[in-house]
């Protein structure tokens, strides 16, 4: 039996900006996990802890996602000489409570999953760079609108700034071409590491309101303009630069400026939840903002000092906002890499 596990995503910057092609976010991974347990099996069983029932490959709109994702990987085996044999999956962690999604990018964490799973099952190992692409290719070849950031975090398990592709370009090749033919272009996308030079502690806090993505996104992505895409870009990549140089009030003048671009972009992003959970951070050394497409789920902070984080946690839970995740970042030496 082979193990493997996705972790989820939260967005500290760039959300909708990050729609377009060439554009920047800030995303970080959460340590909240999906798991999958692989084996070669007698018959095909595919079993998700989201549904009540298993399945095999014949299509069922429960498990289309994961079924297409095991047609990708099919293909991606015959280019490697192998051929899908029957298999026994079974996937758990639902990156939800009583039925509410916390908005960690869980359609994106399963993706990653099964191609994680059935590559290791076949002894195939691939480059982060050619997981991401193989997980895009799933979600573009059903017509995904999102941005693969979610992705480009998953797969990275880090905290990475991630630049966007021309995911029309890149659905238009997989139409046209063989898998393998378009695997091997530049899609002209970048996935890189963060490392912040001070430490300060992450908070992650659940409105526990369901955010839906979707329509939000095709509503909200219409009143993007150019200005509002230069700013936000220009946003975060000053932000990548104040974490690398440890600059603690830019950072928070930055995720604040990151905050007053989406209040500007619609007043849908900020519900009244969210804008408690950010307006609790004032008169701290901390700040925090909303979390992806808004609208519902999470908001995140980052708070400076041990006092600010304990005020801000009381705060939070006084206004029912509960703690979903919380980690001290840049306390550990981590290697330059």
């Amino acid at each position: 039996m082979i193990t493997v596990k996705t972790c989820g995503k939260l967005y500290w910057a760039g959300e909708y900006a990050i729609l377009e092609p060439g554009q920047l976010a800030l995303i970080k991974a959460i340590p909240i996990y999906m798991k999958g347990e692989i084996a070669f099996s007698d018959s095909y069983r595919i079993y998700s802890d989201m549904f009540e029932f298993a399945v095999d490959l014949t299509p069922n709109p429960d498990y289309s996602l994961i079924q297409e994702t095991i047609a990708l990987v099919d293909d991606f085996l015959t280019y490697h000489g192998q051929t899908l044999r029957p298999f026994s999956l079974e996937i758990r962690g639902k990156m939800e409570r009583e039925g509410k999604k916390f908005g960690l990018g869980s359609s994106g964490s399963v993706v990653v999953l099964v191609i994680k799973a059935l590559l290791t099952l076949y002894n195939l190992s691939v480059d982060q760079t050619l997981l991401f692409k193989l997980a895009s290719a799933v979600l573009l070849k059903r017509g995904d609108n999102g941005s693969m950031g979610d992705l480009a975090c998953i797969v990275a398990e880090d905290l990475v700034a991630y630049q966007s592709f021309d995911r029309q370009k890149v659905a238009t090749w997989l139409e046209e071409e063989n898998l393998a033919t378009v695997l091997e272009r530049d899609w002209g996308f970048s996935i890189s590491q963060v490392q912040p030079a001070l430490e300060f502690d992450f908070l992650v806090g659940w409105t526990k309101e369901v955010a839906v993505s979707s329509h939000m996104v095709k509503q909200i992505k219409d009143n993007m303009n150019a200005s509002f895409l230069q700013a936000s870009k220009e946003t975060v990549s000053s932000l990548v630069k104040a974490l690398h140089a440890g600059q603690e009030d830019k950072i928070i003048d930055l995720l604040n400026q990151a905050s007053l671009l989406l209040e500007g972009l619609s007043s849908d992003i900020y519900t009244p939840s969210l804008r408690q959970l950010k307006n609790a951070s004032r008169d701290l050394k901390a700040v925090a903002k909303s979390s992806g497409a808004g609208g519902g789920d999470c908001g995140i902070a980052l708070s400076f000092d041990q006092d600010s984080t304990t005020l801000l946690k009381k705060r939070w839970a006084n206004l029912g906002i509960e703690l979903l995740y919380q980690e001290r970042i840049g306390h550990d030496d981590k290697s330059e890499g």
